[in-house]
């Protein structure tokens, strides 16, 4: 098999432990509407307020979903010993990586899909444009399931995982979360000609994420 059948074989095999666990419909997507709800009513009586923080609270939901549906993934490798399998299952290192980032991506697609519809009623936003807003939206989804997937694997064989994750995954994110916020607040307001350099900056990002994870993930996944 090429590397893209492996990857497939690979983000097949957890979006079937997803959808037969429903984790994400079942968890992350009712914690990511109960915490735009939250926001919505600690700062409801000034909808302009809302409006501006947006894009930003949308983005911070993410990562935080990002984070539970990283404990998920890697804690069921280790719980079972699938990890060791994969170690041993002659798949290239790399095929790995992305097929795990992969099924992530497609989770947290789906948290957006939902939560975009949220902000629109809860924030009373309108959207000068949709394109613009999906294409940021994208190339920081693959980033942010690039960076989460690496971060995965590099603390899976640490006891403090849970707690260690979050610390090391935060400010390597940050470039990602600055350029899909700065991004959507432009896609927003429909000065699409500004928003170019942020759309620079996420893809510059995701793609340097990605390529240091299919280069490192072999070494981290034998000393997990």
């Amino acid at each position: 098999m090429n590397l893209i059948q492996e990857a497939s074989l690979m983000a097949g095999k957890d979006l079937r432990i997803e959808a037969r666990s429903r984790v994400t419909i079942r968890q992350i997507i009712p914690f990511g509407l109960i915490t735009l709800v939250l926001f919505a009513f600690a700062l409801d009586p000034d909808r302009g307020i809302l409006a501006r923080v947006a894009p930003g609270l949308f983005w911070i939901t993410i990562l935080l979903a990002l984070l539970l549906a990283i404990s998920r993934a890697f804690s069921i490798e280790s719980a079972n010993g699938a990890s060791d399998a994969l170690r041993l299952s002659g798949l290239d290192p790399s095929a790995i990586f992305l097929g795990k980032a992969a099924a992530i991506a497609v989770e947290l697609a789906l948290l957006e899909v939902v939560l975009t519809v949220g902000v629109i009623v809860l924030f009373n936003v309108s959207v000068a444009s949709v394109g613009f807003l999906i294409l940021a939206a994208l190339v920081a989804t693959i980033g942010l399931a690039s960076i989460g997937t690496l971060y995965g694997v590099l603390a899976s064989g640490l006891r403090v995982r849970e707690t260690l994750v979050p610390v090391l995954l935060l400010p390597v994110a940050a470039p990602i979360l600055l350029g899909a916020t700065r991004a959507w607040e432009i896609g927003i307001d429909g000065s699409i000609s500004d928003g170019w350099p942020w759309i620079g900056i996420l893809f510059v990002s995701t793609l340097l994420f990605t390529a240091i994870g299919m280069l490192s993930f072999g070494s981290l996944l034998e000393e997990s």
